[in-house]
């Protein structure tokens, strides 16, 4: 049964999620709202790698939305496209405190499918971190994290949940296109 809290967080996080790929500020306030709400959910289906990651989702949103506001120098922040050395080293850490924090899971907690679990934490933090400086990358790693996600939460009976996550699979490379038009738009 899909529980009033599941309804709601999926309410609001659709909204902030479609938000951030028409590169709406507003995405930020209502990701704050929708992650705590999530955090509650997450928890109560003993997936305590995802409560951590909200938690980190309410912090980093709370930084992007000041971030967007005067990121460039009182300028709204514009979309770049970030280094490949960078992305390289992001994806090796995040592979690395996939299996470290999947062990620690699965070592001292009930936590269920803790290194998929973990996959799902570690890589939106590589995807959030480049969100947060509005770099066209983030939605190929969205796009990763998502199609992770969707059989992650049915298994645990989060059916709304997996449906939502199926949308913002659409919705990343919708936003991937929308991003790359705009990035050139403001190239000229």
């Amino acid at each position: 049964m899909i529980s009033p809290l599941e309804i709601a967080a999926n309410a609001v996080m659709a909204v902030s999620i479609v938000l951030s790929g028409r590169n709406s500020i507003h995405s930020w306030w209502l990701g704050v709202v929708g992650c705590a709400m999530f955090a509650a959910l997450f928890y109560s289906v003993n997936l305590y790698a995802d409560v951590a990651l909200q938690l980190f989702f309410i912090v980093t949103c709370l930084i992007g939305w000041l971030q967007w506001l005067r990121g460039a120098g009182g300028a709204p922040l514009p979309i770049t496209r970030a280094r490949v050395p960078a992305l390289g080293w992001m994806a090796v850490i995040g592979v690395l405190a996939t299996a470290a924090y999947g062990l620690m899971l699965q070592a001292y907690t009930n936590a269920y499918a803790p290194f998929i679990d973990s996959a799902v934490l570690m890589f939106s933090v590589v995807a959030q971190l480049l969100l947060m400086g509005r770099r066209l990358e983030t939605w190929p790693f969205w796009l990763l994290v998502n199609t992770v996600s969707v059989p992650l939460y049915a298994s645990r009976g989060l059916y709304l949940t997996a449906a939502l996550y199926a949308g913002y699979w659409l919705n990343a490379l919708a936003s991937w296109f929308f991003w790359r038009r705009q990035m050139r738009a403001q190239a000229v």
